[in-house]
Order: structure tokens, then C-alpha cells, then sequence
């Protein structure tokens, strides 16, 4: 998916604690390492957490198109403060609650985590890298 300026636009205000810059920068970045990979399942879960918290619509199994759903819980709403809160707690358990997913997708979990400590509590660093010349901008 390309992200463009009106999917970064358009991210509700609440959504995100982080510069909306940096967000784009980190969207794109991730965006771009899970076309060039396939099986970087990380990278796949930043991409799914990203279009979460930007209420971005993504395409369906059945070729239309439908809200991005929550990360962790497949929700089929719309992100807002409350839900993201509630994700990021489910998040941090959810290696525990299923540990499959730590060998059938290395990377899910982590990348899930990472996204929302970084873009919902403003703990660590980006998730994925993105040029110095972004994060210094906005800091």
C-alpha cells in the first residue's frame, strides 16, 4: 500500500502521540520492507498496527475494501484512544496468551508491541528505521 498524504491526513488526531511526520516516515518505511519481503513478519506487523491507528482502509478477502481491524484483538473498529489503550495492554501479554505465534510468525508479536509502545506511550525508539533527517525535525 502506498501511504499518502491523505492517509496521513487523515489519521484521527487522538491516535497518535508521536509527530504525525515521524508516523508517515515509519508507516512508509515499514510499509516498504514488507513489499520487498514477504516473510518479515515484523515488518508485516508494524504495517497492521500503523494502518490501525491511521483508520486506514485496507483490502478486503472478498476485493472491496473495509477499516483496517486491531492488531491484536482483529477488532473491526475504528481506532480511538480507549481501543488503543486496551491494545497496547493486550499487546504486551500477547506472546503469552499465544505462544504459536512466537514460531509461525517470528517478529508478530514484537513488532505489535514496539509499534504501539512507540506510537501510543512514546516509550523507545521508532519500530522501524527511518531517516535522521525526519526524527531530528520533529523532535
Amino acid at each position: 500500500m502506498e501511504v499518502t498524504d491523505r492517509h496521513i491526513a487523515r489519521v484521527p488526531r487522538g491516535n497518535l502521540r508521536v509527530p504525525r511526520a515521524q508516523f508517515a516516515a515509519v508507516w512508509r518505511a515499514a510499509e516498504q520492507l514488507n513489499q520487498d519481503s514477504v516473510l518479515d513478519w515484523y515488518a508485516g506487523a508494524v504495517v497492521t498496527t500503523c494502518r490501525w491507528l491511521a483508520a486506514a482502509t485496507v483490502p478486503s478477502c472478498v476485493g472491496s475494501y473495509e477499516l483496517a481491524h486491531s492488531p491484536v484483538t482483529q477488532r473491526p473498529a475504528k481506532a480511538y484512544e480507549e481501543l488503543i489503550e486496551a491494545e497496547a495492554l493486550a499487546a504486551d501479554n500477547l506472546a503469552l496468551r499465544r505462544p504459536r505465534l512466537l514460531t509461525s510468525r517470528p517478529g508478530w508479536c514484537e513488532g505489535i508491541r514496539n509499534t504501539l509502545a512507540w506510537a501510543w506511550r512514546r516509550e523507545g525508539p521508532p519500530p522501524v528505521a527511518i531517516p535522521d533527517t525526519i526524527e531530528s525535525s520533529t523532535a
